[in-house]
């Protein structure tokens, strides 16, 4: 590689405020780091407020009109692990890579943070969704094929890493299940991506919408951090 090509990497990874030559390894070792910092919830209320509610509203709830995921809720972990990779560039967004190179965010302690601010937040009370008409489908599709790993009630596993995907909008399933087929999302899984490449839209839709639909109490998440030690 000639000098004048290390020369412009380097300096798009000084104004994007991470590397460019970013790697899963990277991206876990940070997650790690982050996962054993002590969460500072006032810190991450102010931390999002400051950076994300323009976007993801006050309270997190998202906003499906311009695509954007409610965050209440969510598990604590996975939300790490997407700053993580949005930090370091394994997953794609233009708009997150911007918010994510602040100093104010750039670093494990400010992902630690803002995702226990984020999950302890009341999870979206009315998301958007479909007409209805596929829901059994839906249900029957992640029952057999998706709540292994995200839990029957879809709240994700309890290790933390794979996500709640209930109380959230019906659009930005739809938007997201489509970006994995196309693998236009690189943190994911190989097997996963074959899986939903094998969807057709009609049980693309069918499982967003009812996703987008589940209500009702889910296992005790208030009281025990992702890790099992407990809040302070």
């Amino acid at each position: 590689m000639g000098n004048s090509i290390r020369l412009a990497l380097a300096a798009a990874a000084l104004l994007c405020g991470t590397s460019v030559f970013a790697s899963p390894a990277r991206v876990d070792q940070l997650v790690r780091t982050a996962l054993q910092l002590d969460p500072n919830r006032s810190r991450g209320a102010a931390l999002y407020l400051q950076n994300c509610a323009r976007c993801h509203d006050q309270g997190a709830i998202g906003d499906p009109r311009n695509g954007v995921p409610s965050l209440a809720a969510q598990r604590e972990a996975y939300l790490i692990k997407q700053l993580a990779d949005f930090t370091e560039l394994e997953r794609e967004s233009q708009e997150m890579h911007a918010v994510v190179a602040r100093a104010t965010l750039n670093e494990p302690q400010a992902w630690a943070d803002v995702a226990a601010y984020l999950s302890q937040l009341p999870a979206t009370a009315f998301p958007e969704t479909a007409d209805g008409k596929g829901v059994k489908l839906g249900e029957a599709i992640f029952q057999e094929q998706c709540a292994s790993c995200h839990e029957e009630d879809a709240r994700g596993d309890d290790d933390g890493f794979v996500p709640s995907l209930r109380d959230q909008h019906y659009s930005y399933l739809v938007q997201q299940t489509r970006a994995l087929a196309a693998s236009h999302r690189s943190n994911v899984d190989a097997d996963l991506v074959r899986f939903i490449d094998s969807l057709d839209t009609e049980e693309i839709t069918a499982v967003a919408d009812y996703l987008s639909r589940l209500r009702g109490p889910v296992r005790d998440r208030a009281k025990l951090r992702d890790d099992g030690k407990l809040r302070n």
